[in-house]
């Protein structure tokens, strides 16, 4: 039972911060520290990746006729554009996609620590700040998905790369990444949205298929921790994101850089301290 309260608290982590650039996996190693579970470590590395299966889901629910090609309401055109949308999300998510397949490893064993996500914090509120500073007076000259070429979606995927450093925040590099492209505040959150779908995906089958080569096998109550875990970072994002997009139709992400500057630093005396 205190296994399940405490997955409760992982699934609300995961499912705010996947979708606010502040760092999903950052946050979840911190959290670790102060709230550990009663389970396997290999279990554990498993959850970590898994559990975002069910943030992504909100993405899918929320954005499924848009992003169904084979919707009956859709007309021949707009079927047409939905699969360039695609093209885009899949173009975008290459890079990141291929350097994660040829690092995975290495960034595991090197990277998953509180010095880099601290410091990763740190660094990224700052350049969020200097950003938003610099683009004030700037109109974007990408309003639309339509209005977005490939080779923009390839630049906002290149960004994305730098998302595979924990602490850095998926949905911080490809919104910065798109800010910097040229696109409004609008589409940048909700093309960072669609672009985590596949690379989400990918990473969970990723992690599920190495483990069972491995010759692990699920617990009963392991499968039940990590059904709660998805359900409530779903529910959890469901509103985040719909919070998120309001927000932003009239805000920039100032107050995001703030907040991890002042985490990165808290993070960094907590641990030189105690």
């Amino acid at each position: 039972m205190l296994d399940t309260l405490k997955v409760i608290l992982f699934g609300i982590v995961e499912g705010i911060t996947e979708w606010l650039p502040i760092s999903s996996t950052g946050h979840m190693i911190l959290l670790e520290e102060f709230i550990t579970l009663d389970v396997r470590q290999e279990f554990w590395d498993i959850f970590l990746v898994v559990i975002q299966l069910g943030a992504i889901l909100a993405v899918v629910w929320l954005n499924f006729n848009q992003l169904n090609p084979f919707a009956p309401s859709k007309s021949k055109e707009e079927k047409s554009e939905t699969w360039m949308t695609w093209v885009k999300v899949i173009v975008g998510c290459l890079p990141a996609a291929v350097l994660g397949l040829l690092l995975d490893d290495w960034m595991e064993a090197n990277l998953m620590n509180w010095f880099i996500v601290a410091i990763m914090l740190i660094l990224y509120g700052i350049w969020f700040i200097w950003i938003e500073n610099r683009h004030q007076n700037v109109q974007p000259r990408i309003n639309s998905l339509a209005e977005m070429s490939y080779m923009d979606a390839l630049k906002i995927g290149m960004f994305q790369v730098l998302s595979l450093v924990p602490g850095t925040s998926r949905s911080g590099s490809t919104i910065l990444g798109a800010t910097i492209v040229g696109t409004s505040r609008p589409l940048a959150a909700n093309f960072s949205f669609f672009m985590s779908i596949p690379i989400m995906f990918g990473a969970s089958a990723l992690k599920l298929v190495k483990a069972f080569l491995d010759g692990f096998q699920f617990t009963a109550s392991e499968v039940w921790l990590l059904l709660v875990g998805m359900i409530v970072a779903f529910a959890v994002s469901v509103l985040t994101i719909k919070l998120f997009l309001k927000y932003i139709k009239t805000n920039d992400f100032k107050v995001f850089g703030w907040y991890r500057i002042v985490l990165g630093i808290i993070v960094i005396l907590y641990f030189l301290l105690f």
